[in-house]
């Protein structure tokens, strides 16, 4: 998802995407990109992509925190800059190294006013520990 997306509120998501939540599953944060939405919950990153004319169709896909292995950010800089995080993510479904582990790697950009560093260390601190476990 590229773009300038601006954050909305929990409540307001949680009304227009709870459908889309596991059970127990609740919203942290969630930002906009004119029909795009992209949702940091508890459990993953749930990336909602409307498409076509009417924004009828959509295409969702998730990215469970427990595949995210690695975090990457750029700040904005002087201009017209925006903000980045990168995450790298096990696509594959067995995470250990001798099962052909294959990985992936997304992009999302935030306004130059989002202030990314909470978000980064979160994700940063989700990776670390998915990190230490897949090498125990």
């Amino acid at each position: 998802m590229l773009g300038n997306m601006s954050e909305v509120s929990v409540e307001d998501l949680t009304k227009e995407y709870g459908a889309y939540l596991m059970e127990g599953e609740t919203i942290q944060t969630g930002f906009r990109l004119v029909r795009d939405v992209l949702l940091f919950t508890d459990k993953r990153i749930i990336d909602f992509d409307k498409q076509g004319a009417t924004g009828q169709k959509m295409r969702v896909d998730s990215i469970n925190l427990s595949s995210v292995i690695h975090v990457s950010a750029e700040t904005s800089g002087f201009g017209l800059d925006d903000s980045e995080i990168n995450i790298s993510y096990i696509t594959s479904p067995y995470y250990k190294a001798n099962t052909g582990v294959s990985v992936s790697e997304k992009k999302f950009e935030f306004p130059k006013k989002y202030n990314i560093q909470v978000l980064y260390k979160q994700l940063q601190e989700i990776a670390y520990e998915n990190h230490e476990n897949l090498n125990k």
